[in-house]
């Protein structure tokens, strides 16, 4: 059997020359390593090392000497002690020294940048055979790749809950990310240890970031009708008109097709929303001719709405279409495109729509992520008197000047 193999390299660590010691992770190894006098471990460069003396790498052989292979190859002037060294290093603990075989060295190839694009290719892969959506596929990618740089002497195979809770707090306490941001790079780690490797629970417990419980931001139904009498395009104002009608996600209205406005039973189908499920909509009656207009003007061949080469319309365009909007119509608040599908919420609860509804035409899961639209809702507010009102009415306010 062969026995267990640990590389030894030169870094700079903390202002000095340091030896590091670099191995899959393992338990018994690491037992060993342990054992070498001022040995420490280096989260930043994910390696035990010790600073560099004339007397460290001897330390270090003498210390592991019949327990595991070195590599020295990447330490240069090793040559002038591989002499005095060779024999001790040549005992692996798995095998008798009498039969031990002699140490050859080896030719040291940087496979680890190899291996990590392996690993995100895999993940690439995986995501788009479990229908993830383009998005969430990009997003996942992306903050795995950026965990891995984060280890670049280390196969991800090495790195455990220690390597994930640091690089965890180097997002919070460095990159100052926000929760959500958090959140995704946790989903992305998750899924290659859990779903990929099948390390059951390998971040279960890597505890998440508490989400700031932030009201929906709501327009009233003047600022709505504004917004829409201020887009002079058709097509641009059917496009809005439909996000508050029908209480759509921008990339939900991106991606419907000429057939999924049902015009008899005034509808709408929603293809692929968000968690790969489809639903219907309402879709008003009084937006039906609009759209026709718009279907009989602009002849769209496949999206319901295209671009100008007849690829579908792209979610940077809407935003913009949006922002000139708002501004025509003199709305100070920054308003997104999210906002008209939380208006289309919000007004249906008042105008007394149950919240049951709601959920359906929202596509949500959970009863609970449609009450929310209750804390900013107007209803019953109309019937609370302001105690200042109150006051105004049983007396008589007083001026500075009285």
């Amino acid at each position: 059997m062969l026995a267990k193999s640990v590389t030894v390299k030169r870094i700079h660590h903390r202002e000095m020359n340091c030896l590091a010691l670099f191995f899959p992770k393992d338990r018994e190894v690491i037992d060993h390593v342990k054992k070498i006098p001022g040995i420490k471990f280096s989260a930043t460069h994910t390696c035990w090392y010790i600073p560099e003396t004339p007397d460290s790498l001897t330390t270090i052989f003498d210390t592991l000497k019949g327990k595991v292979w070195l590599n020295y190859s990447a330490v240069s002037r090793i040559r002038e002690k591989k002499a005095e060294i060779k024999q001790s290093v040549a005992e692996p603990v798995f095998a008798e020294p009498s039969t031990a075989p002699a140490l050859v060295e080896p030719v040291v190839h940087n496979t680890y940048e190899d291996t990590r694009k392996e690993a995100l290719e895999q993940m690439r892969k995986k995501l788009k055979l479990k229908n993830y959506s383009p998005s969430t596929i990009k997003t996942y990618t992306e903050q795995f790749k950026l965990f891995l740089q984060f280890f670049p002497e280390s196969h991800p195979q090495e790195l455990d809950e220690d390597e994930i809770l640091h690089y965890m707090m180097h997002l919070i306490e460095n990159k100052k990310l926000s929760v959500s941001a958090q959140n995704q790079a946790i989903n992305a780690i998750k899924f290659y240890y859990e779903k990929m490797l099948k390390q059951d629970r390998k971040v279960y417990d890597l505890e998440r970031p508490l989400k700031e419980k932030k009201l929906p931001e709501v327009l009233s139904q003047e600022e709505v009708m504004a917004i829409f009498e201020a887009t002079g395009n058709l097509k641009h104002r059917t496009m809005l008109m439909i996000l508050y009608a029908s209480g759509l996600r921008r990339s939900e209205l991106l991606n419907l097709r000429i057939g999924d406005v049902d015009f008899h039973r005034n509808i709408v189908l929603v293809r692929g929303g968000k968690g790969r499920k489809d639903r219907h909509s309402v879709m008003a009656q009084s937006l039906m001719p609009l759209v026709e207009q718009y279907l009989a003007e602009y002849k769209p061949k496949f999206w319901l709405f295209e671009g100008v080469t007849g690829e579908q319309y792209s979610a940077g365009s809407l935003q913009q279409v949006l922002k000139r909007a708002v501004y025509k119509a003199g709305i100070r608040k920054n308003v997104r495109l999210h906002m008209l599908r939380h208006s289309f919420a919000t007004h249906l609860l008042e105008s007394g729509t149950s919240t049951r509804y709601i959920q359906v035409l929202l596509g949500h899961d959970s009863p609970k992520t449609t009450e929310i639209y209750a804390q900013v809702t107007r209803f019953g507010l109309d019937k609370v008197m302001s105690p200042l009102d109150h006051l105004a009415i049983t007396k008589q306010l007083r001026g500075d000047d009285d």
